[in-house]
């Protein structure tokens, strides 16, 4: 278990906007739908509070792809999003004020970059849990316990989140993915089987073949 209260705050490197730079129009400039009142009742990744990026970086390292930038701005991407897409601007000029990790402000586009950066990590983790998955490297029992690691994982990063699933909504997710994976375990399965016959085959023909070709016995 983390020892949160032990870390020391310190900025994360490379700040896009200078906490001294900061206007006081861009301070409290809001879109028309979040306010205010969004900032002060966003209570997410209060556990960390303290901590510092490289600390928090670290940890995130250690059992993920992802950094703690693109950890705290997927969040928020999620949670301060709208119709026509997440609100970009909002939440790189409230940054600081909405995750104690971060404490520069972020343009718009180092958001969206984060953003992107966070979807592609995730989109190669896939395929490389379902290469491993398909391609026999694993059995069943053995993806069932990667499963199993993975979710615990999952489930820590939003307890530190503070985000809540619905029992519900969780369980649904669970049984649809263990339901995924384990119809690409079978499949995998018959699909080596099926090689390893075909190259059986191949090869036993290969030796009748060979054993045919060549002069008649003498009379």
């Amino acid at each position: 278990m983390l020892r949160y209260k032990r870390w020391v705050s310190s900025s994360p490197p490379d700040p896009i906007i200078p906490a001294g730079k900061r206007s006081v129009s861009e301070k409290y400039a809001m879109t028309a739908r979040f306010g205010p009142d969004d900032v002060n009742k966003y209570k997410k990744f209060t556990k960390v509070d303290g901590a510092t990026y490289h600390k928090v970086n670290a940890f995130l390292r250690k059992r993920t792809y992802i950094t703690a930038r693109e950890w705290a701005l997927a969040r928020l991407c999620t949670d301060f999003r709208t119709r026509s897409g997440a609100e970009m601007t909002f939440i790189g000029q409230h940054l600081p004020e909405l995750v104690p990790f971060m404490q520069d402000q972020y343009t718009p586009q180092a958001v969206n970059q984060a953003r992107n950066s966070f979807k592609q990590k995730v989109r190669k983790a896939g395929a490389t849990f379902f290469y491993g998955a398909m391609c026999g490297f694993f059995t069943m029992e053995e993806l069932d316990d990667l499963l199993f690691e993975s979710s615990e994982v999952a489930r820590f990063l939003l307890e530190v989140e503070r985000t809540s699933l619905d029992i519900d909504e969780e369980i649904e997710i669970e049984d649809r993915i263990t339901e995924i994976m384990r119809s690409v375990g079978k499949a995998a399965e018959r699909i080596l089987r099926e090689r390893q016959e075909e190259s059986q085959q191949a090869k036993d023909s290969g030796q009748v073949t060979g054993g045919e070709s060549g002069e008649a016995p003498p009379s």
